[in-house]
C-alpha cells in the first residue's frame, strides 16, 4: 500500500510538494441527500482504500478549512471572461500548521491545479502591495494582483475521501458534508463558529478520474441511479452569505440524488 498511498499523494490527494502542477483530470459531481450518502459512503469502503492522509476511525476522514478570492464586482461569481475558468484559494488540511496556495483551472471540462505549500504563519505575506520574488508564494501573490482579487469568504467542511489504482491510473470519491461559510476581512483563517450551513441535509460526492470513466464509478452510478450536477460551494457560500445577490442558493434534490441547481460551477 505504501507504493500506492505514495502516487495518490502526488496525483489525487493533500501533497507535501513545495509546488506542483497537476495533470488535467475529469471531475464530476453529485448533491445526494444524506440518507443515500450513508449507502453511498458504505458502498465505495467496501471498494476503494482509505485517502493515505486520513483519520478518524476508518482513516478516510479528514476536515478542509479554504479561503476564497473574488474582484470588487465578484467577477468569479459571475464567470465573466477568464474569471469564468480560474478560480483561486488556499486550502488548508485539519489544523496542520502549513496551508496551499492554489489555483484550479478548468478548460473544456477537464481541471488542473496549481498548488504552493507555504506555512499558515506566512500568509500575511499574500496582502502585501508586491509580491516577493523570493517567495514560494510569489507566482500566486502576483496573479492576485494582476487580477486584482481580494479574500471574501471562508468554507469549510468535512471530506470521507477513498482512493484506488486502476488501469486507467488513480481514482477518487469524496463526500462532503457539514459545509460552513463565513465571511472574511483578511487574508487568515478564523476558527469555527457562526456562518451558513449549506446544504444542510444533502452531502456532495464527487468522482475524480484520468481519462476514461472507471468502470467501478460506472456501476456505482447506475447502482445508486446518480445524475451529475456541477455544483460551487464558492458561489453557494457567496449566495448564502448575502455577498452578491441570491440566485437559487439551495438545491432541490430528488430520490435518486439529482440536484436542480443554479449556482453551478
Amino acid at each position: 500500500m505504501s507504493d500506492i498511498a505514495g502516487d495518490f499523494t502526488n496525483d489525487m490527494s493533500p501533497s507535501t510538494d513545495l509546488r506542483e502542477h497537476r495533470e488535467f483530470a475529469s471531475e464530476i459531481k453529485f448533491v445526494v441527500p444524506r440518507p443515500l450518502a450513508d449507502q453511498i459512503r458504505d458502498w465505495t469502503r467496501a471498494r476503494l482504500s482509505p485517502d493515505p492522509n486520513g483519520a478518524g476511525n476508518l482513516s478516510d476522514v479528514y476536515r478542509i478549512t479554504s479561503l476564497y478570492f473574488d474582484t470588487e464586482q465578484f467577477e468569479v461569481y459571475h464567470r465573466k471572461g477568464s474569471f469564468g475558468r480560474s478560480k483561486y484559494r488556499i486550502r488548508r488540511y485539519g489544523s496542520s500548521e502549513v496551508a496551499f496556495l492554489e489555483r484550479k483551472l478548468k478548460t473544456h471540462g477537464l481541471v488542473s491545479k496549481r498548488r504552493t505549500i507555504v506555512r499558515v504563519d506566512e500568509l500575511e505575506r499574500v496582502s502585501g502591495p508586491a509580491a516577493e520574488r523570493s517567495w514560494a508564494g510569489c507566482w500566486y501573490h502576483r496573479r492576485l494582483l494582476a487580477r486584482q482579487l481580494r479574500a471574501v469568504c471562508q468554507i469549510s467542511y468535512e471530506r470521507t475521501a477513498r482512493v484506488s489504482m486502476t488501469r486507467c491510473g488513480p481514482i477518487r470519491l469524496t463526500l462532503d458534508n457539514a459545509i460552513c461559510a463565513r465571511p472574511v476581512s483578511g487574508i487568515a483563517f478564523t476558527a469555527a463558529g457562526d456562518g451558513a450551513l449549506l446544504l444542510e441535509h444533502e452531502v456532495i460526492v464527487e468522482l475524480k478520474f484520468r481519462f476514461e470513466m472507471p468502470a467501478l464509478f460506472k456501476q456505482l452510478v447506475e447502482e445508486f441511479g446518480l445524475n451529475p450536477k456541477p455544483i460551487s460551494k464558492y458561489r453557494m457560500a457567496a449566495a448564502a452569505l448575502g455577498l452578491v445577490a441570491e440566485q437559487n442558493a439551495n438545491p432541490t434534490v430528488t430520490p435518486n440524488g439529482e440536484a436542480s441547481l443554479c449556482l453551478i460551477s
